[in-house]
């Protein structure tokens, strides 16, 4: 019996209201604190352990208590879910970054005394540890107990090389050593590789100081950490990345992971899923509906909200928008939507909690996805042959919108007027551009055509996590 324990990522963030989109003076007086949390982690380290149990690997997944509770739907008799508290006092949790920095420095001892429980005999050790690349240190506790390391990646390679580059960036005056932007100016490492502005790096995105540090400190500590692994392992595709891996090589792709868990049901999701939804889009005609997705941590504006609503509106399409009352800095469900609003679009307007995301982006009535641009929902989108829209939030969301609309051009951005406000027009404006041009389409289902190939049978996805997993057979 091979074990393997996997450490789950924090995605713990704590943000500040005045970072949202559209933010400004007269709404910073409703400054609030809110605690987040991210299933964008979740979902694809869980994806990875239930594809390794169907090859006889006993998994034990461990969370931290807040994000286990949570967690509605489990995955196979052969993962053994498991929590461990956060290791924070109640008045820690209101201050940004904190939350990383103690699980960052507890983590590995809870680990490794986990590990110490757990062994039985020889013949039922454990195999390895599998912990998300953000927590580096976990790799050391491996490494001491003389078990495989593996670090997993569940972002695109690109966010892994430029943390790989803060030395380089630090020595060219790019950032200080504190993260801060030195440079406002645009990286470009290699060709086939996102352009990221200085203001869209992943620790400076996040528009909060003490976080920024945080998130800084925690990549340049990982670098050499990260390196020390046996494995290196990525929920992306070679050819979606050629740049990327051919700077990093070390960085072994196996995506796309929900690709290999068909037919979408996927698992480590925090909210029932709305599959009425599904039914809703039968009724639809083909290609005609805007799907409206942001993830679990992303919050609007209320003046934004509300542009977002009336530019879906002005398309005069079809759409499935999911958001919940916390997407808005209002937090007050129905009454964030413009007066009338809902009344008005009730007969090509579908607005819910939570959706089985992989069955909506696979519907054919599916025209276009309008995002967050989050690497889960971009390779989902990517892998179904389904044009975007994209509107980044923070980390690496900036970094995907370059490959969606620079790289891969399957899709457009969204441009900010000069109050940092989305207009209704520009997003009936974009809407049009991307669903009146076929090119995008074509070049979408291009990218749909590699990433299956990739996960095939013969794929080079698929022979690297062939190889992954007689590697942990040893």
């Amino acid at each position: 019996m091979y074990k393997i324990v996997f450490s789950l990522s924090r995605h713990l963030f704590h943000r500040f209201d005045d970072s949202t989109f559209g933010s400004n003076t007269q709404e910073m007086g409703n400054l609030a604190l809110l605690h987040k949390y991210s299933q964008g982690h979740v979902i694809p380290l869980l994806e990875l352990a239930r594809v390794l149990a169907r090859h006889g690997i006993q998994i034990t997944f461990v969370n931290i208590d807040i994000i286990h509770d949570r967690i509605v739907d489990t995955s196979s008799p052969w993962i053994r879910m498991v929590s461990i508290p956060d290791g924070l006092q109640s008045h820690e949790r209101l201050v940004p970054g904190r939350s990383l920095e103690v699980w960052y420095d507890s983590m590995p001892q809870k680990i490794e005394q986990m590990i110490k429980e757990n062994r039985v005999s020889e013949d039922e050790k454990f195999s390895c540890v599998i912990s998300d690349q953000s927590f580096g240190r976990i790799q050391q506790v491996a490494k001491k107990m003389g078990i495989g390391s593996v670090a997993f990646l569940p972002a695109a390679a690109a966010s892994l090389v430029l943390g790989f580059n803060i030395p380089k960036m630090i020595e060219d005056g790019i950032v200080d050593r504190e993260g801060t932007p030195l440079k406002h100016e645009t990286i470009h490492f290699a060709p086939a590789m996102p352009n990221i502005d200085a203001s869209g790096f992943t620790w400076a995105s996040t528009r909060s100081l003490s976080l920024q540090k945080v998130i800084f400190n925690i990549m340049t500590q990982n670098n050499e950490t990260i390196k020390s692994a046996d494995w290196i392992i990525c929920n992306s595709i070679h050819d979606l990345e050629p740049g990327a891996f051919s700077l990093a090589p070390q960085i072994v792709p196996i995506g796309p992971l929900l690709a290999r868990n068909q037919p979408g049901n996927s698992a480590g999701h925090f909210l029932e899923h709305d599959s009425t939804c599904l039914e809703w889009l039968d009724h639809q005609p083909v290609h005609s509906v805007i799907y409206v997705a942001f993830g679990s941590t992303t919050i609007f504006s209320t003046s934004q909200f509300q542009e977002l609503a009336l530019g879906l509106e002005l398309t005069g399409k079809p759409f499935l928008w999911v958001t919940r009352a916390e997407n808005s800095t209002t937090g007050a469900g129905n009454q964030a939507f413009p007066a009338g609003f809902l009344k008005r679009i009730s007969s090509r307007g579908l607005i819910i909690n939570e959706a089985p995301q992989q069955k909506v982006l696979s519907h054919p009535s599916i025209a276009c996805f309008l995002s967050h641009c989050g690497w889960n929902s971009t390779v989902e989108s990517v892998s179904n042959g389904v044009p975007m829209l994209c509107l980044p939030y923070f980390a690496d969301q900036f970094m995907n919108r370059s490959y969606i609309t620079d790289i891969w051009k399957v899709g457009l951005p969204f441009l900010h007027d000069d109050g940092g406000i989305i207009r209704k027009e520009e997003i009936k404006n974009k809407v049009d551009q991307v669903l009146g041009d076929d090119t995008f389409k074509q070049r979408a289902l291009q990218l749909q055509k590699i990433t299956q190939a990739s996960a095939c049978e013969g794929g080079d996805s698929t022979k690297n996590f062939m190889n992954f997993v007689k590697w942990i057979h040893g």
